[in-house]
């Protein structure tokens, strides 16, 4: 039984991932203000680590940060890894995470948002002699990091009910062996 339910989680993250995915890849392009768009991805995959620990968010991580490398990447793995470490960083504040409690959410979405459009210049854009910091991150870290903030008040309330609804129905099968 308690089986059923850890397969059911998995399936409904993956099915999580895809949508979200999808979103990212065919509706919110049409939603670019200025050229930046939202990453759906690091709400995700920043979400899961804190509700659910490390492993997860790692696991939930490289599957999405698959996913981009075989759209998007130029090296499979690239997302894969940094998205893997965004899951597992956030995965290690589970202890302080509380449901009722949204800023402790946002911020570490804000903080995933901001060193993941750090590492991007730095692995991107500095590798290939591209030194206007200052620019990029006034063009494109910022506005993305502002973009992701407002997306996440509509898509955050959404998780956590999916999340909430998993592990009422886990505590439920699990108080059934006691």
């Amino acid at each position: 039984m308690m089986k059923s339910k850890k397969i059911k989680r998995i399936a409904v993250t993956a099915v999580l991932i895809l949508v979200v995915y999808l979103l990212q890849c065919t509706i919110f392009p049409s939603l670019e203000i200025a050229g930046i768009k939202p990453n759906l991805l690091i709400i995700i995959i920043s979400s899961v680590g804190f509700m659910r620990g490390p492993r997860e968010g790692m696991i939930t991580g490289f599957a999405a940060g698959l996913l981009t490398d075989i759209q998007f990447g130029e090296l499979i793995g690239f997302y894969a890894v940094i998205y893997l470490l965004i899951g597992y960083v956030n995965g290690l504040f589970r202890q302080m995470y509380y449901d009722e409690d949204i800023k402790l959410p946002l911020f570490l979405i804000t903080l995933s948002e901001f060193m993941y459009g750090i590492v991007i210049y730095f692995l991107m854009f500095l590798l290939k002699s591209d030194f206007d910091f200052l620019y990029y991150l006034n063009r494109i870290i910022v506005p993305e990091l502002i973009y992701t903030i407002v997306v996440t008040l509509v898509l955050y309330p959404f998780i956590l009910y999916i999340n909430q609804k998993l592990e009422a129905e886990e505590k439920r099968s699990a108080s059934k062996f006691v």
